[in-house]
């Protein structure tokens, strides 16, 4: 498929990572302001010639944001709440929204960047 799309979205949220030594800082609670770019492929829809409307992203991605935006993460997702973790369960409800992802990165900072990919 040539033709990769992607949107971006901002929420800021805490979380700890209570599996880690209590050495470790991640460990305690703190927060991010996350950025996560959702990258969908495929071909182009002749009627429109796009992959997807960025408005059908958002659609489904919003209230994902919405759900996690100023909350604390641990205690909304049932998964230890590493950025690897956060990638992979919005790739997964995209996935079941039948949403043509492809790739989902999340920033915990501006310098910090994890991609989960789909892998055919």
């Amino acid at each position: 498929m040539p033709w990769t799309v992607n949107k971006e979205f901002h929420f800021d949220a805490a979380h700890s990572l209570p599996h880690l030594p209590s050495t470790h800082k991640c460990h305690h609670l703190h927060g991010h302001t996350y950025t996560v770019r959702v990258h969908c492929s495929g071909d182009l829809i002749p009627e429109q010639s796009w992959v997807i409307d960025y408005a059908d992203i958002k659609s489904v991605v919003q209230p994902l944001i919405d759900q996690l935006d100023h909350k604390n993460l641990n205690e909304i997702l049932a998964i230890p709440t590493t950025a690897e973790n956060i990638a992979y369960w919005f790739f997964a409800k995209l996935k079941s929204a039948k949403v043509p992802v492809c790739q989902v990165d999340v920033h915990e900072t501006t310098g910090t960047c994890c991609s989960y990919t789909e892998h055919k």
